[in-house]
């Protein structure tokens, strides 16, 4: 019985839906060998993946992402990294549906400048609004900001991925009251997207009550990816368990495990 429940928490986007909440990068491996087996050991089912940096069939000449991870078997989520303008994530957006045979489910992400690579909340939501109107499900990269996540929601985009700092910086949830937030206040998905370190990072994502956490230096960049993927499955299924169960509440004083009442001495 128990076990049914378990596989009754799914996780659903778009319509559609997954038994894991992990969600992985495919950029910063040695090889697309090592791509395949660190994401199998995350058991992902969505890979995101820079349609500017990483070929699923942009250069038939090349080794493809597709290759060792085909669409048949997984959730490809193309995403704009490296994009700093609307017009240039909806351009990469539309060219990964062509490349992907009319794939909608995507990723955008409009960055700031190259130093932080935060995102430009402004292109963002000019970009989410054409690409809604264009027919895509958009998955979105933004500021911890519930303004513009539930702005975002508004607009169409079936999952808000507010980062929990730094794209790639492994500094982990830094401001874990705006995630709150925007949870408390959710229609749509949330899923902490950039940040994540290791494995208690991800954990407390999801305690926090976050739907999912997507994920791609903590584990590439890792001395050993495919046990650090290993390591974030676990820490996400522990996080979402915590959160289901139900924490005890934070204490200012002392509260005894055994009973005082009834004692034998």
């Amino acid at each position: 019985m128990k076990m049914q429940e378990q596989n009754q928490d799914l996780l659903t986007i778009a319509g559609k839906t997954y038994n894991s909440r992990l969600l992985v990068g495919s950029g910063k491996y040695k090889d697309l060998a090592q791509t395949k087996e660190a994401t199998d050991a995350a058991g992902a089912e969505i890979i995101t993946v820079a349609i500017r940096r990483v070929n699923i069939g942009q250069d038939p000449k090349a080794p493809s992402l597709l290759d060792v991870l085909p669409p048949s078997q997984y959730t490809i989520l193309p995403n704009t990294a490296g994009c700093y303008t609307a017009k240039d994530a909806v351009y990469t957006l539309q060219m990964a549906r062509e490349l992907l045979g009319g794939h909608k489910l995507v990723k955008l992400e409009v960055l700031g400048d190259e130093k932080t690579l935060f995102p430009h909340m402004p292109e963002t939501l000019v970009a989410a609004e054409a690409l809604v109107r264009d027919g895509f499900d958009v998955m979105v990269y933004c500021s911890d900001d519930p303004i513009q996540a539930k702005l975002l929601a508004s607009i169409g985009c079936v999952a808000v991925m507010p980062l929990a700092s730094l794209i790639g910086s492994g500094m982990g949830i830094l401001n874990p009251w705006n995630l709150s937030l925007i949870i408390e206040q959710a229609t749509v998905p949330v899923l902490v997207d950039a940040g994540v370190g290791t494995a208690s990072d991800a954990a407390i994502a999801m305690e926090l009550g976050c739907d999912g956490v997507l994920m791609n230096t903590a584990i590439a960049g890792a001395q050993d990816p495919v046990r650090m993927a290993r390591a974030m499955r676990l820490g996400v299924q522990a996080g979402r368990e915590a959160y289901l169960a139900g924490r005890i509440p934070k204490r200012f004083a002392a509260s005894p495990s055994s009973p005082m009442a009834g004692r034998l001495a």
